[in-house]
C-alpha cells in the first residue's frame, strides 16, 4: 500500500543517492602531473594510487616545462613549454621522439579520433603544427601560422594559439586564438592541411582560452580568459561556429581580477565545469537537453590559480591543479554533478595539467 510516508521516504532516499560520490571507494587510476620549474616543479611527476587518493611520487627532470600532455594507450605525448618548444612522445616511459613544436610555448595537445593526426597549439608564436602519426609515433609535421591582433595591446598584440581540438566527426581542427580573438578551422577531409580559416570571431579583446564539444550534440561552449565569460556556440557542418549565448562565468557584482582558464563537459552531457583564477572558482553549470548553459553553483577551487582540472567521473572526483599555491585539491563528484569538498590535498610545485598515467 502506497501511502504519503512511503512516497516521501521513497523521494528522500533518491536525494540521498544522489549526494553520494560515484565508486568513491573503489579503484583509481595512477596520475602524472605536469608542472612548470619556474615554479618550483621538479619535471612530470608520478602520482600513483593510494588507499582511497593518491599521493606523490617521483617526478621524471627530463620532462621539465611540460604544460600540457595526453595520452592512448601505451604513448604519451606532452609538449615543453618553453621558446623554440618541444613535442615530446613516450612510450611505456621511454622517449621514443622528441621535435620542434613547430613555434614557441607549445600549451595545448589533440589527436584525432582515428589517432592518425596529433596537433599542437604554441601559445607565443601562434602557430599550429600538426603531426601525421605512424603508429602512434610523430612524425615531422606542417606547420601553420595564424594572424589577428586584438585591442588589448599587452596581451593582443599578435595571434596567440591556446587550444587545439578536433570536431566529432574528424573533418576539421579548431583552434582557438586568445591574441586573433578568433577560432580557427582547419578543413581535413581532403587529406591536405591548408590555411586557417575563421570559423568564429570573438567580441573584441574577450580573449577565448579553451574550448569543450557537447558530446550528443552539435554545440561547443569556449571559456574566454579575459572576459571571463562562457560562450555557447552552435556548430555548423562547414565547420563554422555561431553564437547562442553568452554567460558570465563570475558572480554577479563581484569585483576584482579573474581569468578564465579551462572547460569541460561530463559524459552525460548534463554538467559543463569550467575555472576561474583569481577568483578561484569551479563554476558549474546545468545543460539542458538543446545544451543550453544555465551557471548553477560556485564551488571553491581550494587553493591558488585553478589552471587546470581533471573529471574523473568512473572514480567520482574532480581534481583541480592549483598553479600558484602548489597543489592539487581533490573534489567528489557525485551522481547528480555536484562538487563536494574534501579535505585531499597533493602537494606538487608549480602543477599546471593532470593526465592519467
Amino acid at each position: 500500500m502506497t501511502t504519503r510516508r512511503t512516497v516521501l521516504a521513497g523521494i528522500a532516499a533518491t536525494t540521498t543517492l544522489s549526494a553520494l560520490p560515484v565508486r568513491a571507494q573503489g579503484w583509481r587510476p595512477a596520475l602524472v602531473a605536469g608542472t612548470y620549474a619556474g615554479k618550483g616543479g621538479a619535471g612530470l611527476y608520478r602520482l600513483p594510487a593510494s588507499g582511497r587518493g593518491w599521493r606523490v611520487g617521483t617526478a621524471d627532470p627530463v620532462l621539465k616545462d611540460a604544460s600540457f600532455g595526453i595520452s592512448r594507450g601505451s604513448m604519451r605525448y606532452l609538449v615543453r613549454e618553453s621558446a623554440a618548444g618541444r613535442m615530446i612522445a613516450t612510450q611505456d616511459g621511454r622517449i621514443v621522439a622528441d621535435l620542434p613544436s613547430g613555434g614557441d610555448d607549445p600549451c595545448h595537445i589533440a589527436i584525432d579520433g582515428n589517432g592518425r593526426l596529433l596537433a599542437v597549439a604554441n601559445y607565443s608564436s601562434g602557430t599550429v603544427a600538426l603531426y601525421p602519426l605512424a603508429a602512434g609515433i610523430p612524425q615531422p609535421p606542417v606547420v601553420r601560422q595564424h594572424r589577428g591582433t586584438g585591442p588589448r595591446a599587452d596581451r593582443q598584440s599578435g595571434p596567440h594559439a591556446h587550444w587545439v581540438g578536433f570536431t566529432p566527426d574528424n573533418r576539421f581542427l579548431h583552434s582557438v586564438d586568445l591574441g586573433a580573438d578568433a577560432i580557427f578551422a582547419y578543413a581535413l577531409s581532403t587529406g591536405e592541411v591548408g590555411e586557417p580559416a575563421i570559423a568564429w570571431r570573438a567580441p573584441p579583446g574577450a580573449g577565448p582560452r579553451h574550448l569543450a564539444y557537447h558530446p550528443e550534440l552539435p554545440v561547443a561552449y569556449v571559456v574566454t580568459e579575459l572576459a571571463n565569460t562562457l560562450v555557447t556556440l552552435d556548430a555548423l557542418p562547414d565547420g563554422t561556429l555561431t553564437t547562442r549565448a553568452t554567460t558570465s562565468l563570475l558572480p554577479a557584482g563581484w569585483q576584482g581580477s579573474s581569468q578564465a582558464a579551462h572547460v569541460a563537459i561530463d559524459r552525460a552531457g548534463r554538467r559543463l565545469y569550467a575555472s576561474n583564477r583569481g577568483h578561484n572558482s569551479i563554476a558549474v553549470f546545468d545543460l539542458a537537453e538543446d545544451g543550453s548553459a544555465t551557471l548553477a553553483r560556485h564551488m571553491p577551487c581550494g587553493g591558488d590559480w585553478p589552471r587546470f582540472f581533471l573529471l574523473l567521473e568512473d572514480t567520482g572526483q574532480l581534481l583541480v591543479a592549483n598553479e600558484r599555491s602548489g597543489e592539487v585539491a581533490v573534489f567528489a563528484l557525485t551522481y547528480d554533478g555536484r562538487l563536494r569538498p574534501t579535505p585531499a590535498r597533493l602537494v606538487v610545485p608549480g602543477v599546471v595539467f593532470l593526465d592519467r598515467a
